[in-house]
């Protein structure tokens, strides 16, 4: 077997755990000022919006919620916090949004022409610098932090949608699934990073929050350009055997070079394009609107406090990385062995994934008045939702792994905005109106959406590579294109 670091290490095995730490340090970095922000107000009051959570698999109304009992007991005291109204603590929460929605797009196709290794390190190195000046923000001015905010957002857009160039470089395509399921990560970096930032608060104070996962965030950044290269033809240290597999299982050896233009037309009038995108944003609203909502409905709907139980709380995050490693394992098993198309393995997974918890959802209707029926349900929602992994989350590197990165940007970024809607339409139903009738409404929507989104993508999505994925250069009428290598390496790998 090929070896890496040390010799006893893959190059992939590597880059597979400092993406999976690298997506956990993403979460941290992101709630970090959400959790803190309980212990650096002298009031503690209810800034769960909606507003400032509405982004793929990142900061939920629930983390200000869980570590509030635990953040209330800081070392800082009273008079030394910040006297910071809702209407500031909202404005500085939310700006994070309005940096992260402008780099979905961009930091896509940023990866394709200058590489996923370098807009993934330095959005999380830059994070992590940020990071580290949040406390010096804070005791400036509320103005500074949403400055602050608004740049890491900047930063951290551009790190989701660059992991796929990434992966079309370096993991094989039947090993795809199994690597994009470190993105889930994130859910261990949620159900981590809650509890080590509470104890952080409550024994040290809230500026170590900030300096622990900033400083994590930047050693984490120097290891990464340290190890991680943007091909396996320009690592120093890969074996020859080890990039011979990785090359021939891409089957990019003998090609050119890599499109240096986008077909926009082609991508936007796509149909398993827009599978891809209506089924993700689906399922990002379906989640957010489970995970931010819940305890409001579990408050006063069903009298009980979900929040006071810290392993009820983190336990749908771990439960939805744990279904995305298995479930991508056998996805990758039963399209290696043959007894699935890559087709059919991405449809019944994101089914399983994204349908079911619609399902779920009428069940919901008629049962959510009972305690442990409506936490089962939800739960069991979330838990399924990790098998997107293995359904439609990474099929932009089966449809066209030259644009991997400009699809996931053009779905993350319209499923953004699927956070708004959802605290939106819960605030109108449900607002001065706490009746079981008006959540069965929000439940009646939530099961149209997950159902409709995922069929859009069982009718219209597939597995196979698009034509539009090579399209011929202007001028040369050449369709040969070298999958996924960053454009700005063409003139390199064309003549190795």
């Amino acid at each position: 077997m090929s070896t890496g670091l040390a010799g006893w290490i893959t190059c992939r095995q590597v880059l597979n755990i400092m993406v999976i730490f690298g997506f956990m340090l993403n979460y941290a970095l992101r709630v970090n000022f959400t959790i803190a922000i309980v212990a650096m107000t002298k009031t503690i009051v209810n800034v769960a919006t909606g507003a400032d959570d509405t982004t793929g698999l990142n900061v939920t109304d629930t983390t200000v919620a869980d570590l509030s009992t635990t953040t209330e007991s800081s070392v800082i005291n009273e008079a030394d916090k910040f006297e910071w109204d809702a209407r500031q603590q909202n404005l500085m929460l939310g700006s994070f949004f309005w940096g992260y929605v402008l780099t979905e797009l961009p930091g896509g196709r940023l990866a394709e022409i200058i590489g996923g290794r370098r807009v993934f390190g330095y959005s999380m190195l830059w994070a992590s610098l940020l990071t580290l000046l949040t406390p010096l923000a804070s005791n400036t001015h509320y103005i500074a932090v949403v400055i602050l905010r608004a740049v890491l957002g900047f930063f951290l857009g551009a790190s989701w949608p660059a992991i796929h160039p990434l992966t079309a470089v370096w993991i094989p395509p039947m090993d795809r699934s199994k690597f994009i399921a470190n993105m889930m990560a994130s859910s261990l970096g949620a159900a981590i990073t809650m509890p080590i930032c509470g104890f952080l608060i409550a024994t040290i104070g809230w500026q170590s929050v900030f300096y622990f996962t900033g400083g994590l965030g930047l050693l984490w950044s120097i290891i990464w350009f340290m190890v991680v290269f943007e091909t396996p033809a320009s690592h120093p240290r890969i074996t020859p055997e080890e990039r011979n597999e990785i090359e021939s299982a891409i089957n990019a050896a003998g090609k050119k070079k890599k499109p240096s233009y986008v077909p926009w037309k082609s991508i936007i009038t796509s149909p398993p394009v827009w599978a891809i995108i209506l089924t993700h944003g689906a399922s990002v609203f379906g989640f957010f609107t489970v995970v931010n909502q819940l305890p409001t409905y579990m408050k006063y709907i069903l009298h009980f406090n979900i929040k006071e139980n810290g392993l009820l709380s983190s336990l749908p995050y771990f439960g939805k990385y744990a279904m995305a490693v298995i479930s991508s394992h056998l996805a990758d098993y039963l399209r290696k062995s043959g007894k699935l198309s890559t087709t059919a393995t991405r449809k019944i997974f994101t089914a399983f994934a994204v349908m079911t918890p619609g399902f779920l959802m009428i069940i919901q209707v008629y049962m959510g008045e009972h305690r442990s029926w409506a936490v089962g349900i939800f739960t069991l929602s979330l838990f399924l939702n990790g098998a997107v992994t293995a359904g439609y989350l990474g099929n932009g590197l089966d449809i066209a792994p030259n644009f991997s990165g400009t699809i996931f940007g053009m779905a993350n970024t319209l499923s953004s905005f699927g956070g708004f809607v959802s605290a939106y339409m819960v605030g109108v139903l449900t607002n001065e109106n706490q009746t079981y009738g008006q959540w069965q409404i929000v439940f009646w929507i939530l099961a149209v959406v997950y159902i409709t989104g995922s069929s859009a993508y069982v009718i219209m999505g597939t597995g196979e590579l698009q034509a539009w994925n090579n399209p011929p250069e202007k001028g040369d009428g050449n369709g040969e294109t070298e999958e996924g290598v960053p454009l700005n390496q063409r003139n390199q790998a064309a003549v190795k």
